[in-house]
């Protein structure tokens, strides 16, 4: 790849972490909904230990889910009103190189920092150490293939009316295989069995997804643009 060419994707990069840093609103939404949705769990549940390990893997990855979709419609929404989607299509750098390092800075402001925190969360769920390390390296799996996945539906859905429910209907399906393998990998763990399939199946996933994401919602862009 000519340096000119990598020059403009890691511009593009740095931009969007710039723009995520001065708008640590939404990073802070994200952080506080997580926190909300997972701490509800044990207050409306009750503090029965033994129940609270067994639901702690699913509640924390779906909040973790969730949370991670509060950003997705502003991926692109904000680069078409002010005009810099339309140079990003004219852009000599390959769009799919382009979006995949919008996809990249999305999942730093936003997946990243929901799987630093979830083993403090882990915590109100009195999950077991292994179990914890297990469930750390599963978002850190899965969370990127969230991030890679929600960008196709959000540049699918890129300027059509009532965007954000649209988005949430489509993206949702899609999303099952990761929250399946990841919860399911914390809970082998828990019960002493082993999670190197459940780890196998989330990196396949995010493999294919690194690939075929990027182009998919290149031409979804091209689409919605014109």
């Amino acid at each position: 790849m000519r340096p000119g060419l990598l020059g403009g994707i890691r511009h593009l990069f740095l931009r969007d972490i710039r723009i995520a840093l001065r708008r640590q609103s939404d990073s802070a939404a994200a952080i506080v909904f997580f926190f909300i949705v997972v701490s509800l769990f044990p207050l409306g549940v009750g503090a029965e230990p033994q129940l609270l390990r067994a639901m702690a893997p699913g509640v924390i990855w779906v909040a973790a889910l969730l949370a991670a979709m509060l950003s997705l419609p502003r991926m692109f929404s904000d680069d078409l009103q002010d005009g810099t989607l339309e140079q990003l299509l004219l852009a000599a750098s390959p769009l799919p190189l382009l979006v995949g390092a919008k996809m990249a800075a999305h999942w730093l402001s936003s997946g990243l920092l929901l799987t630093l925190l979830s083993p403090l969360l882990a915590l109100q769920f009195d999950l077991p150490s292994d179990a914890t390390n297990v469930l750390l390296v599963s978002l850190l799996l899965g969370t990127p293939t969230l991030s890679l996945i929600g960008a196709i539906m959000s540049a699918l859905t890129l300027g059509a009316r009532g965007s954000g429910v649209l988005l949430a209907l489509l993206v949702l399906p899609l999303y099952i295989p990761v929250l399946v393998f990841g919860a399911a990998s914390v809970h082998a763990s828990a019960s002493g069995l082993g999670v190197s399939a459940h780890f196998s199946l989330l990196g396949a996933i995010f493999v294919l997804a690194l690939f075929l994401s990027p182009w998919a919602a290149a031409w979804a862009l091209r689409i919605s643009v014109e």
